[in-house]
C-alpha cells in the first residue's frame, strides 16, 4: 500500500473512501456499480451496510479488501492507500470456503501456515480463537460433521487468528435459520466487544443491521451511493424483540424500500425491453 501524502490533515480514520467510482464493462455497455462514493470508518467501528440487490454492496467490500480496484477515487487504510489485498483486511463470504479435507483446527491454522508461522505458535493461536467461538472439543472434526452455525464460527476463528485490523463480512448469516442466526448475532457482538476489530458488515436484513451495528448506512440503487446514515445508540446487548430496535429498523426499512422499488422498476424495464 502507498503512504498517505504528508500534510494532508486528514483525520485518523481506520478506513477512508474518497470519491470512489467502479464501472464494469458489460455486453450492454458500461455499468456503474458505485459512483462518487465517499465514506469514513473509524477504528473499532461496527458498520452495517444495507441496500437493494445490485447496489454495489459486494463491490464495496471487494474494493476495501483490495480484491478489486476503483475506476476512479482512492481508498485508504490508516495512512496507506489500498492498492491490493493484505492480511490486515479479511473478507468473510457467505460461501465460507472451508476446506472439507482439513479438520477444524487445520482450517483455522491455514492462514498462519501460509504466513509460515511455526507449528507450536499456530496451534496455540488457533486453539485460542476456537475457544473464543466456543468450538473447543471440535478441533478434530471435519466440515461435513458440523452444523451451519458451527461452520460460520470456524470461518470466524480462521479470520480472527491472523489478527487482521478489519473484518469485511458479506452476508455471512443469510443462509442460516432464524434460531441459529440469533445465536450468531450474540456471538458476533461478543467477539466484536472482546477484540475491538473494525467490522464492515453487509446484509439484506435490516433488523440484523440494527442489532449489530453502531452505524447503518443505506445504499441507493445503482449506481451505489450513500442514501442515508443511521447512528444506532441502543444499549447492548440488543434483542431483536426490543420495541426500540423494531422502531429503528422501521426507519431504516422505509429508506431501503424506496431503493428496492427502484430496483424492481428497473428489472421490469429490462423484461419489457430486453
Amino acid at each position: 500500500m502507498s503512504e498517505i501524502p504528508a500534510g494532508t490533515g486528514w483525520p485518523k480514520n481506520k478506513l477512508r473512501l474518497q470519491n470512489v467510482t467502479r464501472t464494469f464493462a458489460t455486453p450492454h455497455g458500461p455499468l456503474t456499480a458505485l459512483e462518487d462514493f465517499s465514506l469514513e470508518i473509524q477504528g473499532g467501528e461496527f458498520l452495517c451496510v444495507v441496500g437493494p440487490s445490485g447496489c454495489g454492496k459486494s463491490t464495496l467490500l471487494n474494493l476495501i479488501g483490495g480484491l478489486d480496484r476503483p475506476t476512479s477515487g482512492e481508498i485508504w487504510k490508516d495512512s496507506q492507500r489500498v492498492d491490493g489485498p493484505g492480511t490486515d483486511r479479511i473478507i468473510i463470504f457467505q460461501e465460507l470456503g472451508l476446506f472439507p479435507w482439513l479438520t477444524v483446527l487445520e482450517n483455522v491454522e491455514f492462514g498462519l501456515r501460509m504466513q509460515r508461522v511455526n507449528k507450536t505458535e499456530r496451534r496455540e493461536r488457533s486453539r485460542h480463537y476456537l475457544r473464543m467461538v466456543h468450538l473447543t472439543g471440535f478441533e478434530s472434526s471435519y466440515v461435513h460433521q458440523l452444523s451451519g452455525g458451527m461452520k460460520q464460527r470456524v470461518a470466524l476463528a480462521r479470520s480472527l487468528v491472523t489478527e487482521p485490523d478489519v473484518l469485511l463480512m458479506d452476508e455471512p448469516f443469510a443462509a442460516l435459520d432464524a434460531q441459529t442466526r440469533d445465536l450468531l448475532h450474540e456471538e458476533m457482538a461478543r467477539l466484536w466487544s472482546a477484540t475491538g476489530k473494525t467490522i464492515v458488515f453487509v446484509t439484506h436484513n435490516v433488523r440484523e443491521a440494527v442489532r449489530l451495528g453502531g452505524r447503518v448506512i443505506v445504499m441507493s440503487f445503482r449506481p451505489g451511493r450513500i442514501k442515508s446514515t443511521f447512528t444506532i445508540t441502543l444499549p447492548r446487548p440488543r434483542n431483536l424483540e426490543d420495541p426500540q430496535l423494531t422502531l429503528m429498523a422501521r426507519e431504516v426499512l422505509a429508506q431501503l424500500k424506496e431503493e428496492i422499488n427502484k430496483a424492481v422498476e428497473e428489472e421490469f424495464r429490462h423484461e419489457e425491453n430486453p
